[in-house]
Order: C-alpha cells, then structure tokens, then sequence
C-alpha cells in the first residue's frame, strides 16, 4: 500500500484528536498527518471476538480500505498476545493476554501535549510499542532528541524497523524501562507509555531540573492516575495526578493473581468484624485509586458463590495477606475476614472513608513528591510542596 493512500485518513484522524481537544501544538497536528499509523502495526493487529477471543487481521490478507478504516479508528489496537503471539502466527479467532499494542490515538496525543514539548527538547519514552508515539515525537523534536526503551525484544526490532523505514533514527533501546536509560540523560521529558507502581527514582535523577515526568501509576485494569512532575534542583520531583489513565503495567509488575481455591488461601483469619463500607465502591474508578493508595501492590478478586451471593477478595501474595468480605445477614452490611500481618481491608476502609470526608475528590485533586525513599500522596490543590492533612506514604 502506498502511504499516499492514507493522508486522508491522517487528516481525518487530526481532525478528530484537534475536536477532542489533544492536538492544540501544530507542529505536532503536521506529525499526525504525516506519520502513518498504518506503518507501525506490522504484522497485524488483534480485534476483540466473542467469547473473549481475538480476531488476527493483517495487512496482507486484509482488503486496503478495510486495513485502512482498522488502523485509524479510535481504539487501542492490540499487536501481540501472551508475550510472543503476533497476528501473523495465526488465522484463527485465538484467547490470551494482550501484552503489547498501538494505544488509542487520543491518549498518545493527550499524553504527548500535557509534555508541553519545545523546539530542542530531549524525551526519553518508557515503552516502546509500535514505535507510533516514538514516531511522532521523532516529528516533532528530531530523531536525535528521542530515546526509546522496550522490554520485549521482539516488539523493540518490529519498531525499530518500522522507525528506520519511516525516516526516523531514533535511539531505539532493547531493556527494561524501569531503570531509563542513562546513557543519554539527562533529558528535558521523560513519558512512560506503560503503568508503574511507583515512580522509579532513576527516573528523576535522569531527568534535568525543570523537565516533566509523566507516567502511569497503579497497575489494576481501572483506578490508575496520569501523574506529572517537575524535576527540583533538590533531586526530588513534585507535581499531580492530571487525568485518568490506563496502561498496561511494566512487565515485571504484572499481576500474577492467585490460582486455584481462593477459600483455601483465606482459610486462617486473624480478625472478624462487619462493615458498613461496601467493597462495591471499589468497582468506580476513584476509589479504586484510592484503595491502591491505601494498600499498593494489594490484588483485588470478585467471586460469585453457588448460591448467586457475591464475595470480594484483597491478597497481598508478598505479604501474605488477605481481606474477604461477605455480605452480612443485617442490611447494608458485610463480614470482613482479614488474616496475615496486613489488615488490608482496614487500611483501605480507612482511606475511603478519609476521602468521603473530604467531599470525594476526583483523581486530579491528588498531589505527590518522589524522593531517594519513596513517594508521598495527598489530597488538596492549595498545598503543592506537601501535605496538610491526610496523606499517604510509599517507602522504597
């Protein structure tokens, strides 16, 4: 296909991001009418099925049109399944775990304009991917200003090649993102296109004062916050959550949930009580947030039993620990189950019931500082250095 054939579907893509409101740079409008998008998705892409299955569809056995409407439609495109699966090894509707895709359109666009980009700015991007938001930032800055790191050995030659055949040299790194890229540093903006449990401290000292952080942080599927920093002279970082943001997490920070009879690792509790906080608030996403503030690296499971009554499981493996709850026979009531050295659910009623009080605040209303030792969150837009009232603490 030539790449001619999709300009019109580039300026229709601007036009929409332009109309959403994440492509007010025109330098970076003349990158997405100039980047194909189409380029970055070789050998093909996955479409959700029925019954949790997906769909392989390539280039080469697709109709052009067909190829073209697929690729700049505004969804998330998964390239890679189960850690090695491509759309290429298959012609058959497939199940398995995406792990590596060509994000919404505008969510790169958004992510991209909150870095405020200036002529000369060096970026490191976290999560190479396709290499599409590498592409359009190599557009914007130059590929001499752009670094890009990817975990999956295969995923980072696809996105070089794809890079390379576009005209952009960008410095396309095979290693684990978790730890930046010193060799370049320090850059003026650091993106992570992947979500992260905390902020790395490599990250801050790699980037220079004044220059941005912006990362995805928790790892559920929903309840995750876009944070933005600034880097201080001090060597520490301060800034906000600035919007809900979803990505999948660092490949080391996966969650592995437990397996087999959940019952089994909830046999031993420590303390029983009832509760009138229900676990159901932690199906929105804000209080979601909020519990992964109050307990990280804490495991959230819903389970039907045989009779239809529904039941919540918290595990923490590392520390094994766990909350299950239950409803009570008094309404508007559960039975909390809690076991090991963590009161999981203790922790995580104590912080929503903190954010009730303060009127349920929305994710943008939480502030943060990283440190050598850890981060510290809060709530409130008139304390920016740090926190007045209630906060949570993350030691490395």
């Amino acid at each position: 296909m030539n790449l001619a054939d999709s300009a019109g579907a580039r300026r229709d893509l601007a036009d929409r991001l332009a109309a959403a409101g994440v492509l007010n740079d025109p330098a970076l409008r003349r990158a997405v009418e100039e980047v194909p998008r189409e380029a970055f998705l070789h050998p093909g892409v996955f479409l959700p099925g029925d019954d949790n299955q997906w769909i392989p569809k390539t280039a080469v056995g697709t109709d052009p049109q067909e190829w073209l409407a697929i690729a700049y439609s505004d969804q998330s495109l998964v390239t890679q399944l189960d850690g090695h699966l491509t759309a290429d090894q298959t012609s058959e509707p497939v199940t398995g775990f995406p792990t590596s895709s060509s994000t919404l359109p505008e969510t790169v666009l958004g992510m991209i304009q909150h870095l405020d980009l200036d002529d000369g700015n060096t970026v490191l991007e976290l999560g190479t991917g396709t290499g599409y938001s590498s592409a359009l930032m190599c557009h914007r800055l130059g590929a001499d200003n752009v670094a890009t790191v990817e975990v999956d050995l295969d995923v980072a030659r696809r996105a070089d090649a794809a890079l390379e055949a576009c005209g952009y040299s960008a410095w396309t790194v095979h290693g684990d993102g978790l730890t930046g890229y010193p060799r370049l540093a320090p850059y003026d903006r650091v993106i992570a296109t992947m979500a992260v449990r905390r902020i790395p401290y490599g990250w801050v000292r790699q980037t220079r004062p004044g220059g941005t952080i912006l990362a995805t942080v928790g790892t559920w599927t929903y309840g995750t916050g876009l944070a933005k920093l600034t880097v201080r002279e001090d060597g520490t970082a301060h800034g906000r959550i600035v919007a809900r943001s979803s990505f999948m997490a660092a490949r080391s920070q996966v969650d592995q949930y437990p397996t087999g009879d959940l019952a089994a690792r909830a046999a031993y509790a420590t303390s029983e009580r009832t509760t009138r906080t229900p676990p159901q608030l932690l199906h929105d996403w804000t209080p979601a947030f909020f519990a992964q503030l109050a307990a990280p690296g804490v495991q959230l499971i819903r389970s039907l039993d045989d009779n239809g009554s529904s039941r919540t499981y918290l595990f923490d493996v590392d520390r094994e620990s766990f909350a299950e709850l239950t409803e009570a026979s008094a309404e508007g009531e559960w039975n909390v189950r809690q076991g090991g050295p963590l009161a999981l659910w203790d922790r995580i009623e104590e912080t929503l019931t903190l954010w009730q009080a303060n009127g349920q605040p929305g994710v943008e209303h939480v502030r943060l500082a990283v440190d050598e030792r850890g981060h510290t969150y809060w709530i409130g837009n008139e304390k920016p250095d740090g926190p007045n009232g209630p906060a949570w603490t993350h030691r490395v």
